[in-house]
C-alpha cells in the first residue's frame, strides 16, 4: 500500500466520522419541539387612577354689608312711635312717666325688629368651586399563557396575545413578540 492510499483512507475516515457527528447533532436539533401548544391565554389587567380637576358654579347667600350697624334707625324710630303711644294713654304726671316707658320700650323694639331685618337681608354671589376626582380605568399588563412542551405544562406571561403555539428556542418558550402581534400590551 502506497501512502497516499493510505493518507486518503485516513482523511476519508476523518471526514465521515466529522460528517456522522454532524447529522447526529442536526438529527438532535430537529428533534426538539420547535413550538409549545398555548392551552388557554388570559388578559392580566389593573385599574389606573387618574386625577381630574372638576368646576362647578355655585349660587351662595352671604349676609348683605349692614349700612346701620348699630341700628340707629330702628332704635330712633321705634322711640318716637312708643313715646307717642305712651303719651296717649298718661295723664298729668303718668303722662310723662308712660311717654318715656313708651319710647324706652318702642326703642328696643325698634331695634331689635332693625335687627331682625338685617340678619335677613342676604346677597347671593356665584363662586367657582373646584375639586380632584379619580378616574378609573383598565390597562392591559399582558398575557398570562398556559402551554404544554413535551407533555409538561408551564405557564408564562407575554406582552402580546399568542395564537395556538408558542415558539422554543433552546428548550425554552420565547415570549419575544413577533413583528405582527396583533394586539400589544402598554408598559
Amino acid at each position: 500500500m502506497d501512502k497516499s492510499m493510505i493518507k486518503g483512507i485516513a482523511l476519508g475516515g476523518v471526514a465521515m466520522v466529522v460528517l456522522g457527528a454532524g447529522a447526529v447533532g442536526g438529527y438532535q436539533t430537529l428533534a426538539k419541539p420547535q413550538s409549545a401548544n398555548v392551552v388557554s391565554v388570559k388578559e392580566v389587567m389593573t385599574t389606573v387612577s387618574t386625577p381630574r380637576e372638576v368646576c362647578e358654579n355655585v349660587a351662595v347667600q352671604h349676609q348683605a354689608p349692614v349700612k346701620d350697624e348699630h341700628r340707629v334707625a330702628g332704635t330712633v324710630v321705634g322711640g318716637l312711635a312708643g313715646g307717642l303711644l305712651g303719651s296717649t294713654i298718661g295723664k298729668g304726671s303718668g303722662k310723662t312717666v308712660a311717654t318715656v316707658a313708651g319710647a324706652v320700650a318702642g326703642g328696643y323694639a325698634g331695634n331689635q325688629v332693625q335687627k331682625k331685618m338685617q340678619q335677613s337681608d342676604t346677597v347671593t354671589s356665584t363662586e367657582r368651586r373646584c375639586r380632584t376626582v379619580q378616574d378609573k380605568s383598565q390597562k392591559l399588563l399582558g398575557y398570562d399563557v398556559t402551554y404544554t412542551l413535551d407533555g409538561q405544562s408551564g405557564k408564562v406571561r407575554t406582552s402580546y396575545k399568542p395564537g395556538a403555539t408558542l415558539p422554543v428556542k433552546n428548550g425554552q418558550i420565547d415570549t419575544t413578540p413577533p413583528s405582527d402581534a396583533p394586539a400589544k400590551a402598554q408598559s
